[in-house]
C-alpha cells in the first residue's frame, strides 16, 4: 500500500488533543444540561429539498449516492446530502414528532456536520457542533433570546481557553430600519451587510447597489447602521439618532436592550451590541449572536445562531426557535494550531502494573481489575522486562505510578519524585490532580 494522502479539511486529532475535545465536550454538556436542556441525536443525512430551502447552501451541501447510483443522479426521496447544521435537521425532527414532544422543548445536539467549503486555518469540511436550542408551538417568549448568551458564557467559561464576547443583533432592527428608508429587499441587504469583515464598505456599497437596489445614500445608511456597537443599552440612542422610524425597528430595539441588560446582569461584559452582525442563512428572524474568541478575533465567529420563526410550520401550526451553536472543532483547531492547551499525559492511564515473570501475569492482571474497580485507570505491563525497563516504558507513555506486586506486600512508586511506599490495591488511592489527565493552557503544567 502506498503512503496515504491526506485529506485537507477532516481533521484526526491525535490521542492527546482528542482527550482534550472529550474533556471540552464533557464540560459543555453538563453546562447544557444544567440549564435544563435534554440530549438529542438526529440522522447525518437530509433530503436535499430541505437543505436548500433556506439560505444560499448549495455550494456547500454535500451529495450523498451510491457508487453504482443512476448516472442523472438521485431523485425525489432518494436525493439526499449531509447537514451542514444542526438547526435544520432539528426543525424537521420537530415537526415529525411534534405530538411526542413538551412545549417548550428545550434540547441539545453534539454531532458531527459536513461543508464543502475550502478548508482554511479554524474552517473545515467535518467538524463537530454543540447545539442548544429552545422551541415552542406558535409563540415563542423574547426571553428566551437573552438567555441564549448565558447558557454558552457559562459553557465557554469552564473552558480553559482565553475570553469571549458575544455580539449580539437584532434582524428586526436592521430589516425594520431597511424598510424605514425605502429599500424593498431586506435579505440581500442583510448578506451583503454580513461580508463587511471581508470586502469592507465600498464593497458592501457596491453589493447594495447590485443586489438589494441601494442608492447612494440608502447605502451609506445601511453602513451607518452597522457601524453602531455599544456594550450595553446605549446603542438604542445611537440607532434613534439615526432619525429612521418604523414599528419593526422599534420592536427590535426593544428586545435587543432585553437581551443586552439581561447578560450584563448575569456577567459583565460577556454581550455586546453590534449592529454589523448580520448572519448569511435567511431564517434567521430576531436575535442574532456571533461569538469572539479574544486574541482570535481574525478567525471570525466560533460560535453563532440566532431566533427563527419559520423555519419549522405544518399548516397553520409554527414552531419558532432560538438557538446558538459552538464550533467545537473549529474552536480546537485554533487554539491547538497555536499550541495554547495541554493535557498532563497523552494516556488515561494512572497506573502501570508491573510484571515479575510471565507465569505470575495473573497476580498482575488480579492488581489491575481491583484497581480499575474503584475508579482508577490502569493497564498491566506488556512483557516481564526487566523493572527498569517496565518503568521506562511507563515513563514514554506518561503514566505516573507503576505498582509492584510481592510476595510480602505490593508497593507502589511515583516515578516522576521516585518516592516509593507499601500499597493495597483494594486501599490506595492516587491524588485527584493524578486520577485523571488534567487539561489546561499551555505552560500551566497541566
Amino acid at each position: 500500500m502506498s503512503k496515504p494522502t491526506p485529506i485537507s479539511g477532516f481533521p484526526e486529532w491525535t490521542p492527546a488533543q482528542r482527550m482534550i475535545e472529550q474533556f471540552v465536550l464533557d464540560r459543555i454538556r453538563a453546562t447544557f444540561e444544567l440549564y435544563g436542556f435534554a440530549p438529542l441525536e438526529t440522522r447525518s443525512v437530509e433530503p436535499l429539498d430541505q437543505l436548500l430551502r433556506k439560505g444560499d447552501t448549495a455550494k456547500e451541501v454535500y451529495l450523498l449516492r451510491r457508487l453504482q447510483a443512476d448516472a442523472d443522479g438521485p431523485a425525489g426521496d432518494d436525493a439526499l446530502g449531509l447537514h451542514f447544521d444542526l438547526t435544520v435537521p432539528f426543525a424537521r425532527y420537530v415537526l415529525e414528532n411534534a405530538g411526542k414532544l413538551q412545549f417548550p422543548f428545550r434540547r441539545y445536539q453534539i454531532q458531527k456536520v459536513w461543508r464543502g467549503e475550502r478548508p482554511q486555518e479554524g474552517r473545515y469540511r467535518e467538524f463537530l457542533q454543540a447545539d442548544i436550542d429552545i422551541v415552542d408551538r406558535d409563540t415563542l417568549p423574547a426571553h428566551y433570546e437573552a438567555e441564549m448568551p448565558l447558557v454558552i458564557g457559562d459553557a465557554l467559561r469552564s473552558l480553559p481557553i482565553p475570553p469571549v464576547r458575544i455580539q449580539v443583533n437584532n434582524r428586526k432592527i436592521c430589516e425594520g430600519f431597511y424598510r424605514g428608508i425605502g429599500l424593498t429587499d431586506a435579505e440581500a441587504a442583510l448578506r451583503a451587510v454580513d461580508k463587511l469583515d471581508k470586502i469592507g464598505p465600498a464593497g458592501v456599497t457596491e453589493l447594495l447597489a447590485s443586489t438589494a437596489g441601494a442608492s447612494e445614500a440608502q447605502a451609506k445608511a445601511v453602513l451607518s447602521l452597522a457601524e453602531i456597537s455599544a456594550p450595553d443599552a446605549s446603542f438604542a440612542d445611537a440607532v434613534r439618532g439615526l432619525g429612521v422610524s418604523d414599528p419593526l425597528l422599534d420592536e427590535g430595539v426593544a428586545e435587543l436592550t432585553a437581551v443586552v441588560e439581561t447578560a450584563a446582569a448575569h456577567a459583565p461584559g460577556l454581550c455586546v451590541a453590534d449592529l454589523r452582525i448580520a448572519r448569511g442563512l435567511d431564517y434567521y428572524t430576531g436575535t442574532v449572536y456571533e461569538t469572539q474568541m479574544i486574541g482570535y478575533e481574525r478567525f471570525g465567529s466560533i460560535c453563532s445562531g440566532g431566533r427563527y420563526d419559520n423555519l419549522a410550520s405544518s399548516g397553520n401550526v409554527r414552531f419558532p426557535g432560538v438557538g446558538i451553536s459552538i464550533g467545537v472543532t473549529r474552536l480546537l483547531g485554533l487554539l491547538f494550531g497555536a499550541e495554547a492547551l495541554s493535557v498532563s499525559r497523552s494516556v488515561p492511564t494512572c497506573v502501570l502494573v508491573a510484571v515479575t515473570a510471565e507465569e505470575d501475569r495473573a497476580a498482575s492482571d488480579a492488581v489491575a481489575a481491583a484497581l480499575r474497580s474503584r475508579g482508577v485507570p490502569t493497564e498491566v505491563s506488556p512483557s516481564a522486562a526487566k523493572f527498569g525497563k517496565q518503568i521506562r516504558y511507563a515513563e514514554r507513555r506518561g503514566i505516573p505510578y507503576v505498582w509492584f506486586p510481592g510476595a510480602d506486600g505490593d508497593e507502589v512508586k511515583d516515578i516522576r519524585s521516585g518516592e516509593q511506599v507499601p500499597a493495597a490495591a483494594g486501599e490506595w488511592t492516587p491524588p485527584r490532580a493524578d486520577l485523571k489527565p488534567l487539561v489546561g493552557p499551555a505552560g500551566t503544567g497541566a
